[in-house]
């Protein structure tokens, strides 16, 4: 491992990711004191371009939207997780090749497993992008052989459907603001905002999830977290799933493991607490 290296996030927009502040805790924890980390506004069209000038010095990458399934074509070698699901968010450079990694299926199964959220009966997923689909994977990974998904555009599901089938589970599309059944583990993978209406319908609904995964991480709770637990459901944030997919994403650039979960964890929320007082413009 070498005693310096670079990596950083790639995304559009960027400005506010959390990573940095994760990646940057775990580097400090582990004496890696010549990393660096940081977050570089990258769209598609820019990616190739950017990827072809890390050199030697570079250890990894993270990737965000809308990057995770633009880079698979870019990569030298693919994890079957990540061809599978359709998309990677991390890239490790290696031995002169770049290899592609998903981190969020597993990081999604380390945040519910951290909430007792192991052996859910049944599964609703809001939203049909990149996420959505490592979802479908996370589903599958703790017994769930498929989902209902409700996707605002039946004809933009594609993606998501050909990640059911290399998945082998099945999908039943469905409505976005249909009903969700009584029990469900609910996983929104939509922006902020757009899951809100769960929360205004929830009062006068009889039928609720019994746990809540919302990919928000900012501004927290969202009305849907604070809703549901509420009413009494298991509640997973986006921050609880951006701190495991980093972790793993610092032991496949770092070679490090474990990942130095409480660092990273105690840093990246007093980072959120920090920007409550001082929103990220």
């Amino acid at each position: 491992m070498p005693a310096t290296s670079r990596a950083a996030v790639l995304g559009s927009p960027i400005a506010h990711s959390l990573s940095p502040a994760l990646h940057r805790a775990a580097y400090a924890a582990l004496g890696l004191n010549g990393w660096t980390y940081d977050a570089i506004e990258c769209d598609e069209a820019g990616l190739p371009g950017l990827i072809a000038s890390c050199d030697g010095s570079w250890a990894g990458l993270s990737l965000t939207m809308p990057l995770k399934r633009a880079v698979l074509p870019l990569l030298d070698r693919t994890e079957p997780l990540a061809a599978d699901v359709g998309g990677a968010n991390t890239v490790v450079f290696a031995g002169g090749q770049r290899h592609g990694y998903n981190t969020d299926v597993p990081g999604m199964v380390a945040a519910l497993a951290e909430a007792g959220v192991r052996a859910p009966a049944s599964a609703t997923i809001l939203g049909a992008g990149a996420t959505a689909c490592a979802a479908l994977a996370a589903l599958r990974a703790v017994g769930l052989a498929g989902a209902v998904v409700q996707v605002r555009d039946q004809a933009r599901a594609g993606g998501l459907l050909d990640a059911a089938r290399r998945l082998g589970v099945t999908v039943k599309l469905r409505p976005f603001g249909s009903e969700v059944r009584d029990g469900d583990l609910l996983v929104s993978t939509v922006p902020a905002g757009v899951a809100d209406f769960l929360a205004e319908r929830s009062q006068a609904q009889r039928a609720h999830p019994g746990a809540v995964l919302d990919v928000v991480y900012h501004p927290w709770p969202t009305p849907l977290a604070r809703a549901a637990s509420q009413w009494g459901a298991a509640v997973v944030s986006g921050f609880d799933l951006l701190l495991h997919q980093a972790a793993r994403q610092v032991e496949l650039m770092t070679g490090l493991a474990p990942a130095p979960l409480p660092a990273m964890r105690a840093v990246g929320q007093s980072e959120l607490a920090r920007r409550v007082q001082a929103p990220v413009r």
